[in-house]
């Protein structure tokens, strides 16, 4: 048992790496709470599950067509100084959106506008962000480290939406975003905080010509790369896109209020966190856990889809929430441990590209789709293009025959300076 929980904490040995992440728990709670607010409020001022997907194509387009140009800044800069700033103008944001609400001052366009100015914080934030952990804890611990990420994340997304239902149905939604605001500064001082001496720094990348258009090319031209990339578009543009999905079904399908979308949104973030866990206690990622968590995603969510009640829906939730967010932790590691150290960024922006810079796609035809149709339907949609990702990805796996150790490519690919 001592034996397996040193396995699966391991990165926690790291003082830069406990502190950093006990601060983005607090932050991603936040993070996750204001995203329920905001999904309530938009859903309270149009009653739109149109709406609800056009604001987050105003959140995520930014990422889908400057992750790119995030992730060369954050190849060429210091991660910690950037994270620095993006995380106050963050919570410069968050502060406006709170004090709007609570003004009784919001409308419509202003959700979107500072929607879409989150998305321009999100996509330069993100590659550094995701880089930045491999700086803590070097190459030997970084699958540990990013898998326990996600485990964070999660666990925030079952504290955060609990948290936010509490303050929605007793301070109103404006506290949300208050709090929200509150909990970047616990990230902002403990970056201050960090001892850089015991930090492993990535080489910084040299400006020259094309750099992005190199990138892109990297991304593309290796098997392992390209393959984990498009199953993560797949998922992150039609099944990741529960934001407009949880609230038609809570309030449409299940009639149970922001309390039933809370406990919804709480039990992902249950199984999520175990999900995690699993994960890391397991190793290195391989290609078939990758592919054979984006199946049982894709099978779990297809169940979620036909659950006849809110309670089989809630019950639905931790399965869907601990396969889909284990896959995306492999689908994570894999990318970092097989992309060359001085294109990490660039490939690491892809990676937010797939999950988050494709909702503006998605968003709105899942928004599209429940409306027209059902909420059931856009959710089972969403099930077969995870079970899509997960049977390409055996294809691949299969056809390509990429020589690797433990199905992990031995060294990452070869590229130019």
């Amino acid at each position: 048992m001592n034996a397996l929980a040193r396995r699966t904490f391991a990165a926690l040995r790291f003082r830069n790496y406990r502190l950093y992440l006990a601060s983005q728990l607090v932050s991603f709670s936040g993070t996750w709470m204001q995203s329920l607010a905001q999904s309530w409020l938009v859903l309270q001022l149009t009653g739109s599950g149109t709406a609800l997907g056009t604001v987050l194509a105003f959140q995520f387009l930014p990422t889908l067509f400057l992750a790119p140009v995030g992730g060369m800044i954050a190849d060429r800069v210091d991660k910690r100084r950037l994270l620095i700033a993006t995380q106050t103008a963050a919570g410069l944001l968050s502060l406006a959106l709170g004090l709007l609400v609570l003004g009784a001052h919001v409308e419509l366009w202003m959700v979107y506008a500072i929607a879409a100015g989150f998305g321009l914080i999100t996509a330069i934030d993100n590659p550094a962000r995701q880089t930045f952990v491999s700086e803590m804890v070097g190459p030997d611990h970084l699958t540990n480290a990013v898998t326990l990420n996600s485990v964070m994340v999660n666990a925030a997304r079952a504290l955060g939406p609990a948290l936010g239902g509490v303050l929605i149905a007793t301070l109103g939604i404006g506290q949300c975003f208050i709090v929200n605001a509150a909990s970047y500064s616990v990230v902002i001082v403990t970056l201050m905080l960090l001892d850089r001496s015991t930090m492993y720094p990535t080489t910084l990348a040299v400006r020259a010509p094309r750099q992005l258009r190199q990138g892109l090319a990297y991304g593309w031209r290796t098997p392992t790369l390209r393959t984990t990339l498009i199953m993560l578009t797949l998922i992150g543009m039609f099944t990741f896109e529960f934001t407009v999905t949880l609230p038609l079904l809570a309030d449409d399908t299940f009639a149970v209020g922001s309390g039933g979308l809370a406990i919804m949104e709480t039990m992902f973030g249950v199984g999520a966190v175990i999900g995690g866990l699993v994960v890391a206690a397991s190793g290195p990622p391989t290609l078939r856990r990758r592919n054979a968590l984006a199946l049982s995603g894709g099978m779990s969510t297809l169940a979620l889809a036909i659950a006849p009640s809110a309670w089989l829906a809630y019950l639905a939730m931790p399965f869907v929430g601990g396969s889909l967010i284990a896959m995306l932790a492999v689908g994570n590691a894999t990318l970092q441990l097989n992309s060359a150290p001085h294109l990490r960024g660039r490939v690491m922006a892809l990676f937010a590209m797939a999950i988050m810079g494709t909702t503006p796609l998605g968003g709105p035809a899942i928004g599209w789709i429940a409306e027209r149709f059902d909420p059931r339907v856009a959710v089972a949609f969403g099930g077969f293009a995870a079970l899509a990702a997960g049977a390409y990805g055996w294809f691949e796996t299969e056809r390509a025959r990429v020589v690797h150790t433990g199905e992990i490519l031995v060294t990452a690919p070869a590229a130019g300076h």
